[in-house]
């Protein structure tokens, strides 16, 4: 989709001889960047992975974007205290100055977080152009977010976008402050080198550089650094030590509806009001994964942006019009192969397997055999990850999860509730299940009525914070966006650049932001 080749940078491959060309296994003929990758691979500057992949919408580091851009201009490491395996390119481009000291610390701290794409551009921009050449009234008006660009990055982004080498997508965004794609990255990498040359291509340098996981920029009370990985014992999510923990959250509405709400900014504003989880509801149908190629990739740098807040990420698979899950298994299944082998290593990702079942389906015969066909996949890559199991009438029907249980460890059973539709009853079906020894995990709420809208009913989300407290239940509230709806956490016109303030938050978003502790 060409609409995704905008500022973009070159990511680092593993090495693997017979995988050189555009031969690889996840890289169709028929892909927007395929020409684009064998050119570059053809030049030296691309290899793939082992199991012969390209990943084209894996996301890179700092460290990764770094290196290879010192690669293709021929500048060559110099010595580092870190210890990082880029450390030495990370000291050679500081001392170029393409990037600053405090946009990238030394420390090697941020070398493994996913680099932002006004920052990328910018050490694209130093490194390769000989002036920058731009008029700032015509460029700017070409990007509809330019309010988010730092003006830092003014100089950099502005005469990448007059070049031609930078453009934005098909809403006209920059998006500045999001990740880049490895696919993206080529096409960008290459338009550089056409419009003012590569210097002196090191082809004998090692493109080898093993991804490594994301890490937290910093810590926060109860995140993943305290508790690292989780457990179910019991009915009770534990942490690495086998103490109880409880996580409360927010979930993001439809990431194809509303990207900007799970960009670095906003994740670390919940964080910093206290969450320390995050949802990222990817759905499949509505426009989602099984329509629109780019949703993984926002899924993506959602959970690592989430990660490099340190906090624990949900994965969501968010079933809702197709609502029997066995509809897209299929794609299920290599969906969470890909996600279990890209966070295997992480301690802060649970994955939800089926959003909400619903219609003409029953937990034995759709989402119990959909279940045990997901889990053991993503066994086979993480086994450790805390996996939770969507159940019929909208994740309500526990009762049926009572008489009929799986069978695996670190499983727990969602239950969605919107406190203006779904009273006591459905309380007394949660402790009917915590009674039977199900580990109940509330996924998704909302303090209006199940459309999303009325209320807020205060009274009865009152009773909901204060039944879950007393039975340690984990929590996500729907949903953090500004969509003209009771539910929606944010009002219209917040920016998360300075944190998230309870005049930016709705009157539903101020009960769930001041009960996250």
């Amino acid at each position: 989709m060409k609409k995704f080749i905008c500022i973009t940078l070159l990511s680092v491959f593993i090495f693997t001889v017979g995988c050189m060309g555009a031969d690889f296994t996840d890289v169709s003929k028929n892909a927007w960047y395929y020409d684009t990758v064998k050119e570059m691979t053809d030049k030296g500057l691309l290899s793939g992975y082992n199991d012969g992949s390209f990943r084209p919408d894996d996301t890179i580091t700092s460290a990764e974007f770094t290196t290879i851009v010192c690669k293709v201009k021929g500048v060559q490491p110099t010595s580092s205290q870190t210890g990082h395996w880029a450390g030495g390119y990370m000291s050679a481009a500081l001392e170029k100055g393409w990037y600053d000291y405090d946009e990238d610390p030394p420390t090697g701290e941020k070398y493994n977080s996913p680099i932002e794409r006004q920052l990328a551009v910018k050490i694209l921009m130093k490194a390769l152009a000989d002036s920058l050449t731009y008029d700032y009234n015509t460029e700017s008006a070409k990007i509809k977010d330019f309010s988010q660009l730092n003006g830092r990055y003014y100089d950099t982004v502005l005469a990448a976008y007059s070049a031609g080498i930078a453009g934005g997508d098909n809403r006209g965004n920059f998006n500045p402050q999001s990740s880049l794609t490895r696919a993206e990255a080529c096409t960008l990498i290459e338009r550089a080198m056409d419009k003012y040359g590569s210097g002196n291509i090191d082809s004998t340098a090692p493109a080898v550089v093993q991804t490594e996981p994301v890490q937290p920029t910093a810590t926060r009370s109860g995140g993943v650094s305290e508790n690292g990985g989780l457990c179910v014992k019991g009915t009770r999510l534990c942490n690495e030590k086998g103490e109880p923990v409880v996580l409360r959250g927010m979930s993001s509405h439809g990431i194809q509806w509303f990207p900007q709400f799970v960009t670095k900014d906003y994740i670390k504003a919940v964080g910093d009001r206290g969450a320390n989880i995050m949802r990222i509801a990817m759905y499949t149908e509505e426009g989602g994964y099984t329509r629109n190629d780019s949703v993984k990739q926002t899924l993506i740098s959602a959970v690592d942006s989430t990660l490099a807040n340190d906090m624990y990420a949900i994965i969501d698979w968010h079933i809702l019009s197709d609502g029997d899950p066995m509809k897209h298994v299929d794609e299920a299944e290599s969906f969470f192969k890909e996600m279990a082998e890209r966070y295997k290593d992480s301690k802060g990702v649970l994955y939800e397997i089926c959003n909400e079942p619903n219609g003409n389906i029953s937990w034995s015969a759709n989402v119990k055999p959909y279940a045990e066909r997901i889990i053991p996949a993503i066994r086979s890559i993480d086994s450790d990850a805390v996996i939770l199991v969507g159940n019929p009438q909208w994740c309500q029907d526990l009762d049926s999860v009572v008489a009929d249980r799986l069978s695996y460890n670190n499983i727990m059973y969602t239950c969605h509730f919107y406190s203006g539709t779904h009273t006591q009853w459905l309380r007394d079906r949660v402790s009917n299940a915590l009674r039977n020894g199900i580990p109940v995990f509330v996924s998704e709420w909302g303090t209006s009525d199940a459309s999303g809208n009325g209320g807020v009913f205060e009274e009865e989300t009152r009773k909901w914070l204060d039944f879950m407290s007393s039975n340690n239940i984990s929590w996500c509230n729907w949903s953090l966006c500004d969509k003209n709806e009771t539910s929606a956490a944010l009002v219209g016109g917040s920016n998360a650049s300075d944190g998230l303030s309870d005049s930016e938050l709705s009157a539903s978003g101020k009960i769930v932001f001041n009960s996250f502790n």
